[in-house]
């Protein structure tokens, strides 16, 4: 039932005046209309100037003063043009230091439909060394396509595998390996493939089921452009990822072989100390070691302003070639984070690695011998879309925004004791997860 609203008046209307125009009598609307002192109202009002007539003294014409204010003025002028020329400048040296290179389109996919000749589901149980806490799967709740586009959406596992909330936390024994399993697994160990749930060791299934996409062995590049246009999801501890991996270990286990993070965010909220959903960053990764991984090295990150990567579609960009690489949003001129290879030194040298030891032992150099300054950037890379959640590898730093585990402790134990806490902040349906809606990768060259 509706009501009326009240008549609103204005702050300068007459206590009197009528608030309605179908109320307003017809008479006075007439052309012209008498007035109690005699005088008519003609229906157009005219103004008057109230310019001076007449020979009046001008003094400030001669005032030696305004001629000092004139100049001021042209002063402003001049370094208001001055200012342009400035910025004119620098926008075209700025444009002139993104090379075009000669690009050739090797992959275009819209999402019409999921393209298995583009994309690899990953399947493992082990958070794929980061200690994530998400069992990546095939299941279709996890990955679908929609008028939207590909969807990734993190699901509690025991809405959707039919395992319940005691087996999680003692008892149950998943096994995805080919031997005794259902054979879904995508790793090479046991513990990649089979978890067993024991509640006195506090070790338990991975309480959410999530996915991981790859164009591993389908598409990749060596040199060349990707564009990612995909908005991020919503929810604590949630982690969406696009990232490049090396086809071949040429050099090494990770990190020798290097990685490339073209853009890594967190579904926290803005107010997170580390940085929520308003915030991304680019990285690369690469070391002798795990634990001399130089990425901080080269870590730059973009910010938005009033609203998040939540709530809007981006495209997430990477260029890359022997002589330099660079990530970028929106726009190849709004790059995030850009690092040189040509006549620079080699990456073992700009990761001050030397002399590096590990268990009392001098770490060589992997890249020895390489040609060229970019290795171990120098070899095919595939891309990879994944929607992680929570980990062990600082990430998610403890002690920050609440976090409920600790990373040396019982961690994917206390998150699914708290989820009470977590699974409020997701967002409702697709919203917790990562909605992509094109992905284009360019080999460089021409085709």
């Amino acid at each position: 039932m509706s009501q009326t609203p009240p008549t609103v008046r204005g702050p300068f209307s007459d206590s009197a005046a009528v608030s309605s125009a179908s109320s307003i009598r017809p008479s006075l609307l007439s052309e012209t209309h008498s007035f109690s002192d005699g005088g008519a109202y003609t229906g157009k009002h005219r103004f008057t100037s109230y310019k001076l007539k007449g020979e009046y003294e001008r003094p400030w014409v001669s005032d030696k003063r305004m001629k000092k204010w004139k100049y001021s003025n042209y002063i402003i002028w001049v370094f208001i043009g001055i200012g342009f020329v400035l910025a004119a400048y620098i926008n075209y040296t700025a444009a002139m230091k993104v090379e075009n290179k000669p690009m050739c389109l090797i992959m275009e996919d819209n999402f019409e439909r999921f393209n298995e000749d583009n994309w690899f589901h990953e399947v493992q149980v082990n958070g794929f060394g980061s200690g994530t806490f998400d069992w990546t799967t095939t299941d279709e709740k996890n990955t679908f396509v929609d008028s939207e586009g590909l969807h990734i959406v993190p699901t509690l596992t025991t809405d959707t595998a039919g395992i319940t909330r005691d087996q999680i936390f003692d008892g149950y024994t998943l096994n995805l390996t080919q031997a005794g399993g259902d054979g879904s697994c995508t790793g090479s160990s046991n513990s990649e493939c089979s978890i067993h749930s024991n509640g006195t060791l506090g070790q338990i299934i991975p309480p959410v089921r999530s996915a991981r996409l790859s164009t591993r062995g389908k598409k990749s590049i060596r040199y060349g452009r990707i564009e990612v246009t995909a908005k991020f999801p919503q929810g604590d501890w949630l982690w969406p990822a696009i990232w490049m991996m090396p086809e071949d270990s040429v050099y090494g286990v990770w990190p020798r072989s290097g990685e490339l993070d073209i853009a890594e965010g967190r579904g926290n909220g803005v107010d997170y100390a580390l940085g929520g959903r308003d915030i991304y960053t680019s990285s690369m990764h690469w070391g002798p070691t795990t634990s001399t991984d130089a990425f901080w090295r080269a870590t730059r990150g973009r910010q938005l302003r009033r609203t998040d990567f939540s709530k809007g579609f981006h495209t997430f960009g990477i260029e890359w070639s022997s002589d330099y690489l660079f990530t970028y949003v929106d726009s190849r001129l709004q790059q995030v984070m850009y690092w040189r290879f040509k006549n620079e030194q080699t990456m073992w040298e700009r990761g001050d690695f030397g002399p590096a030891t590990e268990n009392s032992s001098i770490v060589s150099n992997p890249w020895a011998g390489a040609a060229g300054n970019a290795a171990p950037f120098d070899q095919n890379f595939y891309l990879i879309l994944n929607v992680a959640v929570g980990g062990r590898n600082g990430w998610f730093r403890d002690g920050e925004g609440g976090k409920p585990w600790t990373d040396a402790g019982n961690s994917a134990y206390d998150f699914y004791k708290n989820i009470d806490q977590w699974l409020p902040t997701w967002g409702e349906g697709n919203a917790r997860g990562m909605t992509v809606k094109s992905v284009k990768m360019w080999q460089e060259g021409a085709c």
